[in-house]
């Protein structure tokens, strides 16, 4: 069985002029739903085996309060310019890459692409992943690379903790 748990990453802000979207940061809410979603699911999961996120400031600052949180090495934490890109199909190369040794993965990446990929792969049609929303899906397989459609085991979104 293999697990994969796809976040969206949090909130960014928009207030810096002349930067590039990919060097966009997060706003202060952005930290805040990081920490406080993180929280909650070191509490609901074990420790996925790898963390894998998109280059994008936005998503790398995500990733590594949910790697801190989840005392997750930093020095482990695989940054993949692909996923930088708004379609799933980068996140499905990345997921179906992953080495089977890894039965779980936690995969920081961006709004469409996510959209697509759950509702694509997972059992549950879920109409919009919101910042720093976790999606959960577990597939009946032991290769990434045969993965076609799992089961959403839940969904988990910052409004459910505040």
């Amino acid at each position: 069985m293999k697990t994969v748990y796809i976040v969206r990453h949090a909130k960014s802000s928009w207030e810096y002029k002349g930067i590039e979207d990919i060097d966009r940061p997060l706003k202060k809410r952005g930290i805040k739903d990081s920490y406080l979603v993180a929280s909650a699911l070191v509490k609901k999961i074990d420790k996925p085996d790898v963390f894998i996120t998109s280059s994008a400031s936005r998503a790398l600052s995500s990733a590594v309060i949910f790697s801190n949180v989840f005392s997750y090495p930093l020095s482990n934490l695989q940054i993949k310019k692909s996923l930088y890109n708004f379609s799933d199909g980068y996140l499905v190369k990345t997921i179906k890459a992953l080495d089977d040794e890894f039965d779980s993965a936690i995969i920081f990446s961006h709004d469409h692409g996510i959209n697509d990929f759950v509702n694509k792969f997972g059992d549950t049609f879920i109409p919009h992943v919101p910042t720093c929303g976790v999606v959960a899906i577990r597939f009946e397989n032991n290769h990434w690379k045969s993965i076609k459609k799992g089961k959403t085991l839940f969904q988990d979104f910052p409004k459910n903790h505040k």
